[in-house]
């Protein structure tokens, strides 16, 4: 019988969250490998375990599996959050895309220093608002179901429903003139296997705060 998977990653979020999302709404346990410091990190890449010399790195099915979107896509084919043909797989990997995109805003907002970052959230609030948030609450109002593809989960809804949390972190009135997105956060959240790794003590992260920031810039030298 194969092991859990075992994530290697710092203690937080950024590129790992998403993996620990997916594998949670997926109602499969995992277990994780921490890097505390840079030799943690040295020591992976001096035994051959990182294909790029970088994590995220995820250890599933016998494979080490490294680039997020790669175990990303793996694991939502595995456990059948990737639609169910080729069509809709392309519209799963287009929202995750966009999604991705935005989360990536986020980082770089969590990672730059604070005088960079007015400017950044300016453009971060004018994006989530007039560009993403639209762009999938038409796509849930264009066909009146439940979820963003075929009316069944997948990996996108999973994605998009981490980003809103993210977002109202930030800054809970991005979400106000969206009422369809909140009721995919209200739906999704409500699932057991999320409801679960949504609660205290589960192994979701916290925000990132300014010692993860220093953590991660010396882990992976940014």
């Amino acid at each position: 019988m194969a092991g859990k998977p075992r994530l290697h990653y710092m203690n937080a979020r950024l590129r790992m969250e998403p993996v620990r999302w997916l594998l949670a709404a997926a109602g499969v346990e995992f277990e994780e490998q921490i890097l505390e410091n840079r030799e943690d990190m040295e020591k992976l890449i001096n035994d051959g375990s990182l294909m790029f010399q970088q994590v995220p790195m995820v250890e599933i099915d016998g494979m080490k599996l490294a680039q997020t979107r790669a175990i990303l896509n793996y694991i939502a084919d595995k456990y059948n959050l990737y639609g169910k043909d080729i069509k809709e797989r392309a519209l799963i990997d287009m929202y995750s895309e966009g999604i991705a995109d935005l989360y990536e805003m986020i980082m770089r907002l969590q990672l730059f220093p604070l005088g960079e970052q007015d400017a950044k959230m300016t453009q971060f609030r004018e994006r989530t608002t007039n560009r993403y948030f639209p762009a999938f609450e038409k796509v849930l109002k264009s066909h009146g179901q439940h979820y963003l593809v075929g009316n069944r989960l997948s990996k996108a809804d999973i994605h998009l429903v981490e980003l809103l949390y993210n977002v109202e972190e930030i800054d809970p009135s991005l979400l106000t003139n969206f009422p369809l997105l909140k009721a995919l956060k209200t739906r999704i959240s409500n699932l057991p296997p999320v409801k679960k790794f949504l609660q205290p003590g589960s192994q979701r992260k916290p925000p990132i705060d300014a010692k993860a920031v220093k953590a991660a810039k010396e882990i992976f030298r940014i």
